[in-house]
């Protein structure tokens, strides 16, 4: 009977490209000097780890998608079945025009494997599961907070429609209990128009039911071991709250993966894009790369630290004379990023000491009662 010998890829690389979609994956598999393969399958990753040990036993795989709807769950299956995996920014791919022209699923998958190959992708940060699931319940609390403000611009807008005007004593009182009675209160001409009203003011304070529960829970999670600490440190400086030092820790993650401030600025959108040719140098507006809840947060906050502290008001005083003031405060935004990295690194640092000496007292329990016989 003959045998077959099987091949034995150990020692080489296989790349692959994926274009993924909720209900199938487009791949494309490269060696190291030529185009394997494309082809579609299922969105599912142990299938794709199934086709590539069959097919290249013993090679190490290379894998690489965008960043976009499917979040990290692929990246996670693949690197849990020995798989390198790589998230991108898809604004960082490096695209032709006849490429970007031309674009459909294997075009997008080969360019991700080729690229993949020859060394051309930045991977993203990948925070950790307990981080992503905090995130959510940042964001979502965001989320909902936005969709109160659309609300309460669509209650205001109506009522201007229809040439109501508030009362003088409820300019003052907008949105509290007794606003909202008044509002309850208001009556148009017809059924519909009072019908639409209300219907609007139940969903405004469902909105706000909903968001005080995640506010309550967001207090919690900042109490817990993994966050007390560092929370309790960022809210010494100005202007940071509970609620922001909780936006700032989900969203940034670990802030040492940032080498100094430019970086970290670079990632909050504190900074300008700059265009240049040639000896011309063009500095445009601020840049629109960013990480939106947390230059939102950071220029919110600003505003804030600028009435309590005197450092950062004499600083945005003097920024004031030859800049407008929303110009000028992003320029505080970024002084006080910089205190929160300061802050956010010192945190790391004594959280390492009280690590490091809780092993030693591990160490020199776990000796003592070695030497007393107690764990023999």
């Amino acid at each position: 009977m003959k045998q077959t010998v099987r091949p034995d890829f150990t020692g080489h690389n296989i790349y692959v490209g994926m274009d993924v979609h909720k209900k199938s994956w487009t791949v494309s598999i490269f060696s190291e000097h030529h185009e394997h393969k494309t082809f579609t399958q299922p969105p599912n990753a142990q299938s794709l780890v199934g086709y590539l040990k069959r097919t290249f036993p013993g090679a190490t795989y290379n894998t690489v998608y965008e960043a976009g709807f499917c979040g990290y769950w692929i990246h996670d299956s693949l690197r849990q079945q020995g798989v390198d995996s790589m998230v991108v920014n898809p604004a960082d791919v490096p695209t032709t025009d006849k490429q970007r022209r031309g674009k459909n699923d294997k075009i997008d998958s080969r360019k991700l494997g080729k690229n993949l190959r020859s060394h051309d992708l930045q991977p993203i940060y990948i925070p950790g599961s307990m981080q992503r699931e905090d995130r959510s319940l940042l964001r979502t609390r965001y989320g909902m907070v936005r969709k109160q403000t659309r609300c309460k611009n669509q209650i205001a807008s109506l009522l201007a429609f229809y040439g109501i005007f508030l009362p003088p004593e409820m300019e003052t009182r907008r949105w509290s209990r007794r606003f909202i009675n008044w509002l309850e209160s208001v009556q148009f001409e017809h059924t519909s128009g009072t019908i639409a009203l209300k219907t609007l003011i139940e969903e405004q304070l469902h909105l706000r039911k909903l968001i005080a529960g995640l506010t309550r829970q967001i207090i919690v999670l900042s109490r817990t071991y993994d966050y007390a600490e560092a929370v309790w440190l960022l809210k010494t400086i100005p202007g940071i709250s509970t609620l922001t030092a909780m936006i700032l820790l989900t969203e940034i993650g670990d802030i040492s993966r940032f080498k100094n401030l430019d970086k970290l600025a670079s990632y909050a959108g504190l900074i300008p894009d700059t265009k240049s040719s040639g000896e011309e140098e063009h500095i445009t507006n601020i840049t629109m790369r960013r990480n939106p809840m947390v230059r939102a947060i950071l220029v919110e906050s600003s505003w804030v630290a600028v009435r309590k502290d005197p450092a950062l008001m004499l600083a945005f005083n003097k920024l004031c004379r030859r800049l407008k003031k929303n110009n000028a405060i992003i320029h505080i935004a970024r002084k006080l990023l910089n205190r929160i990295r300061f802050v956010s690194l010192l945190s790391k640092i004594i959280a390492k000491r009280q690590f490091g000496q809780i092993n030693r007292l591990n160490f020199h329990g776990s000796n003592s009662a070695l030497k007393s016989g107690s764990l023999i």
